[in-house]
């Protein structure tokens, strides 16, 4: 049987997690624009969190934004799914399965527009959240006239102005807006399309002042590896132990993070669902949380994708169940990128707290994170990434941070084209034959190619730096890089935890 309402009686086996009767006639508090699993999975789980504990106590309407896929599924199960949550905490296996009743119901933008508008109106709407890709908070200036906009920004834009003239402009009546899309300073920059899409339209400054006054649109972060849809075999043997079919089932690692960004106390208010979990942090700059993550977190994996690929691990899991490998990684993070992200306002205790959790999502054995995957772009994640922990290192240290050598040398071993391969884009280390993906590809193949690789650190154009003005990093790297030619990626770790690495 499928997963519904009139069925949760059969079902319940007296798990904790199944929704009050209640709980389906909760009002609409948010509007959420976006039906993918980052969303399900992170804060639509804290929503349901929160509901269960009758605290946020609202539920969501979702707009579907595309026209790919159907919204049966969610129709036919009351817009309830389940969520596997698995991976590491604290070195302990962690497998809970929770239902989440948040969603209300799920609208399409392209053919249920007239009512998404509907919503805009209703007293108990405050809160608008979206992810709709990084392309999605883009100007699309036709949207300032059209009857139905295309652009999130533009439908944003249609939903405020019918809400402002509905309540008259009434300064309690804005909107707390969320965006969740992976840009810096993203409910910055979607306001600022908004404003621009509003004076396009001709929109009176009343409005306008309303929209800036009335309305919190806040930077947000988030931090959650949601694969989605489990395998059939593995879908078919958690329905069983359920006792119904999920259409809608999605996996999610227990790490959670959504920073968001406000020092309005209305706006701390509406968002209550923060009280029932740590991992929502409501703070006037999420600046230490980018990064921390950014450094620890996205570092770690640049450092270490070419490297992880060369040495024959195809996925993060089977990395980290080698103890050379691990041995590596833990030395990178606390004993070279920990004591460059402590400062003013990351603590020692916080960035050693954030490693061990990284160190946990890596060993996460449900979840097949692909290191090909982490070395797409590559070049300019070394230049966003790692080469700014390098320029801080030498500014305090005097020594070399053997680990963060490495990765470098392993970045430009993997960058080597192959010769013989048909494809121009490919590389070969011993028999491992693997794509490179990366638009500056070209700029070190250049160098393998013209026999100049040996003083590539000093083109600013791979790296955004000349890192040869280091003192020392130019001959690690050379050195490192003739231990990957002359032995293994293994052998060149267990030289660096032979010795003490700086710190």
């Amino acid at each position: 049987m499928k997963l519904s309402k009139k069925i949760l009686p059969l079902v319940t086996n007296s798990r904790e997690d199944f929704p009050a009767g209640s709980n389906f006639e909760l009002p609409e508090k948010v509007l959420q624009f976006g039906t993918g699993v980052l969303l399900r999975g992170l804060p639509d789980y804290f929503i349901n969190k929160a509901n269960r504990q009758q605290i946020f106590n609202g539920r969501i309407v979702v707009v579907k934004s595309t026209a790919q896929g159907a919204t049966d599924a969610f129709h036919e199960q009351d817009g309830m799914y389940t969520i596997l949550e698995k991976g590491i905490v604290n070195g302990i296996d962690v497998n809970k399965k929770i239902l989440n009743a948040s969603i209300s119901r799920v609208l399409s933008a392209n053919d249920q527009w007239a009512e998404i508008l509907n919503c805009s109106v209703s007293p108990a709407l405050q809160v608008v959240i979206s992810n709709t890709t990084e392309v999605g908070i883009s100007l699309l200036e036709s949207d300032a006239t059209a009857d139905i906009p295309l652009s999130f920004p533009g439908r944003l834009l249609q939903i405020l102005w019918k809400r402002y003239l509905h309540f008259n402009g009434a300064t309690d009546k804005g909107l707390v807006i969320i965006p969740t899309e992976l840009i810096v300073n993203n409910g910055s920059r979607l306001k600022e399309i908004i404003l621009q899409l509003a004076r396009i339209k001709g929109s009176p400054e009343l409005f306008i002042d309303w929209l800036n006054e009335a309305n919190d649109f806040c930077n947000s972060l988030v931090d959650c590896i949601v694969p989605g849809k489990l395998s059939s075999e593995e879908q078919k043997a958690v329905e069983k132990e359920l006792g119904y079919e999920d259409a809608l089932m999605i996996m999610s690692e227990p790490y959670r993070l959504w920073a968001i960004e406000t020092d309005k106390p209305s706006t701390k208010k509406i968002l209550s669902f923060a009280k029932v979990d740590e991992s929502v942090i409501l703070t006037g700059n999420i600046e230490k949380y980018r990064e921390i993550k950014l450094r620890l977190l996205n570092a770690t994996h640049t450092f270490s994708s070419g490297l992880a690929v060369l040495a024959g691990f195809k996925t993060v899991k089977e990395a980290m169940r080698d103890r050379l490998f691990e041995g590596y990684l833990q030395q990178l993070m606390i004993g070279e990128i920990v004591p460059l992200v402590t400062g003013n306002t990351i603590t020692k205790s916080e960035a050693m707290q954030f490693a061990a959790q990284v160190i946990d999502r890596f060993k996460n054995p449900y979840i097949e994170h692909q290191w090909l995957a982490i070395t797409a772009q590559y070049t300019s994640k070394i230049q966003m990434r790692t080469v700014p922990l390098l320029q801080k290192h030498f500014q305090i240290f005097s020594g070399v941070p053997l680990n963060m050598a490495l990765g470098i040398a392993a970045f430009i071993r993997f960058m080597q084209p192959d010769k013989n391969s048909a494809n121009k884009h490919g590389g070969k280390y011993r028999e491992i034959h693997y794509p490179i993906q990366d638009d500056k590809a070209g700029l070190l193949a250049e160098k393998w190619l013209g026999g100049e690789i040996a003083n590539c650190l000093q083109d600013s154009r791979i790296f955004g730096a000349d890192l040869s003005v280091f003192p020392g990093l130019e001959a690690s790297v050379n050195e490192f890089l003739q231990v990957l030619e002359e032995d293994s990626p293994l052998e060149a770790i267990r030289s660096i935890l032979a010795k003490k690495t700086v710190a």
